[in-house]
């Protein structure tokens, strides 16, 4: 049987601000993703950049923190979504 990698996938700080009563803020969202990226996440969701001005500062700043982990943005099939997340 051929070995295969598994990769680590974590959605909390997409997901997890889903929760009522949970607003990270983006230096807070920073801190979560140094967290994920120290445990050894491979990939880190930092959150849906269509969402709002805040959430794509979040997703910027976690993208430029010289983390490990793979960042990616949800998006939905859309191009308007896509041109935020880029």
């Amino acid at each position: 049987m051929k070995k295969r990698a598994v990769k680590v996938l974590d959605t909390t700080l997409r997901d997890g601000e889903q929760t009522p009563g949970v607003a990270l803020a983006p230096e807070q969202k920073l801190e979560v993703a140094r967290a994920l990226d120290d445990l050894g996440v491979d990939i880190i969701e930092a959150g849906a950049a269509v969402t709002s001005e805040g959430e794509r500062k979040a997703i910027t700043l976690i993208s430029k923190a010289g983390l490990d982990a793979e960042i990616c943005s949800f998006v939905r099939a859309l191009r308007s979504d896509v041109d935020a997340a880029l």
